[in-house]
């Protein structure tokens, strides 16, 4: 139970949460309300130095930029063409510090790389990334890239009758084709941004146009559209959980990325959370000290 989970306040808050909501006590909860979300990037897998999707995004925005070179003078085909990572991981940064500058234009290039295909198309085209792409530092797969203690903590809640779902900031249809494999969560419990998809000749086809961006405030409403239920318990680690740990009811879990040695250090990002953290009593997981390993051996 929980093996790679350092035993100490942490793990002992997780335990007790559980076992109050599923035994006969004050605080039992029926199987069916036993809702629990989780953040993606940077909860459940690696997210510096820079985001999967981006590495995914900035080879399809070079591709285009190749057949189109006047793309290459402006942004975000500038920063694809020259293997500048560092702007896109600082668009999403200044993102979650209130500045959407960057992010708008990015959002452009999102939006455009992959329209007009069909859905299976563009799920074949992300499962021939991950077949081949290794992450930039770390020198393992990006499916390698997962956090043993996280999918242990998702195997102990199903355990005990917990039905978990992924609501990330990151692509719904980029996530879909890895999560079963890496997490053992389905499809149909993944809940991410999304362009819009259209049905055309009797397939469904990508469009540029934007459906949900499932950051913040988002987060809560696509939850409840999709389950009908309010969490019991949620996992983050950035600003932009700030309000799926808000709307959850039970236990809130904020990861803090506090490990140079095996993983990256920074809260960059997180400020706001981690006051809130302080302030609202949620539990925090520091990488260092509550995780006695970090990634698959």
């Amino acid at each position: 139970m929980l093996e790679s989970w350092n035993n100490g306040p942490t793990k002992s808050a997780i335990v007790d949460f559980v076992g109050r909501v599923i035994t006969e006590s004050p605080d039992f909860v029926v199987p069916q309300d036993r809702i629990a979300v989780f953040d993606n990037d940077g909860t459940l897998w690696c997210e510096k130095p820079a985001y999967a999707q981006l590495d995914f995004l900035v080879r399809r925005l070079a591709v285009q930029a190749a057949a189109d070179p006047s793309l290459a003078a402006r942004q975000p085909y500038t920063a694809a063409v020259s293997g500048d990572l560092a702007w896109f991981g600082d668009a999403v940064t200044k993102h979650y510090q209130g500045d959407d500058s960057d992010l708008t234009v990015l959002a452009t290039g999102v939006l455009s790389a992959h329209s007009g295909i069909t859905v299976e198309e563009h799920a074949a085209r992300v499962s021939a990334f991950f077949a081949e792409a290794h992450h930039p530092t770390l020198d393992r797969p990006y499916t390698q890239c997962g956090y043993v203690p996280m999918i242990e903590l998702l195997r102990y809640l199903e355990s005990n009758a917990f039905t978990c779902y992924i609501v990330s900031g990151g692509g719904r249809d980029f996530m879909r084709p890895v999560t079963d494999g890496m997490y053992g969560i389905p499809p149909e419990r993944v809940v991410g941004s999304s362009v819009g998809v259209t049905f055309a000749d009797g397939d469904l086809v990508t469009t540029a146009q934007p459906e949900f961006l499932n950051d913040g405030p988002v987060k809560p409403v696509r939850i409840w559209s999709r389950t009908g239920r309010r969490p019991i318990f949620a996992a983050g680690n950035s600003n932009g959980d700030i309000e799926m740990l808000q709307y959850t009811k039970g236990f809130r879990l904020l990861v803090r990325h506090d490990d140079t040695e095996r993983e990256f250090a920074y809260d960059a990002g997180a400020e706001k959370a981690l006051k809130l953290a302080e302030s609202e009593s949620w539990t925090v997981a520091s990488m260092q000290s509550d995780w006695a390993e970090v990634f698959p051996r």
